[in-house]
C-alpha cells in the first residue's frame, strides 16, 4: 500500500471517529433523609431501572461493607450476575433519622423514556424494602421530592449546574 493511500485512510478514519456523539449525562445531587427507626444503619442503593422493569445499572450504594449487600435481595441478584464494578459508587451507610447526599450521573438519553430510578433499604435483622422509593426519570418528576415507604423518609434530587 502506498504512503498516499494509508495517509488518506487515516485522516479518514480520525475524522469518522471524530464524529462519534457521546453519551451525554448530567450530575444530580441526591439527598437521602431517613425516618426516625431504632437499630443499625441502612444499606441503601439507588439503581438505574429499564422500561421493561430490569435492572440496568448501579448508580450508588450507601454501605460499605460487601458482606451485607445480600440483604438488598433483588439489587443483589442483579449485581452477582453481572459482576459490575462498584468502587467508585460506594459510600458509609445512613443510619435513623440522618440523611445523606450523594451525585448521581444520569444519561440524559434515559429522560422521558420510561427509566425510573429505584431507592432500595435495608437494615441488618430488619425489613427489606425493594421498592422503597422510585422516580420516574422525567423532566418534571426527577427533581420533586419522593416519599418512601419504608426507611427512608423522603429523596430530593437537584441538578448540578
Amino acid at each position: 500500500m502506498n504512503k498516499t493511500l494509508r495517509f488518506l485512510m487515516i485522516i479518514t478514519a480520525f475524522v469518522l471517529l471524530s464524529n462519534v456523539s457521546y453519551a451525554q449525562s448530567s450530575k444530580y445531587k441526591c439527598m437521602i433523609q431517613m425516618n426516625s427507626y431504632e437499630g443499625e444503619a441502612a444499606y441503601v442503593v439507588i439503581s438505574l431501572i429499564s422500561p421493561n422493569g430490569a435492572y440496568e445499572k448501579t448508580l450508588s450504594v450507601l454501605g460499605p461493607d460487601k458482606q451485607w449487600y445480600n440483604t438488598l435481595k433483588e439489587w443483589y441478584k442483579f449485581q452477582t450476575k453481572t459482576g459490575e464494578k462498584l468502587s467508585a459508587v460506594t459510600g458509609a451507610s445512613v443510619g435513623g433519622g440522618d440523611r445523606a447526599v450523594r451525585t448521581i450521573a444520569i444519561d440524559d438519553a434515559k429522560l422521558n423514556k420510561g427509566y425510573k430510578l429505584r431507592f432500595e433499604s435495608a437494615v441488618e435483622e430488619k425489613k427489606y424494602h425493594v421498592q422503597d422509593v422510585e422516580i420516574p426519570l422525567t423532566s418534571d418528576a426527577v427533581t420533586e421530592r419522593a416519599v418512601g415507604k419504608g426507611y427512608i423518609r423522603f429523596v430530593k434530587l437537584s441538578k448540578v449546574q
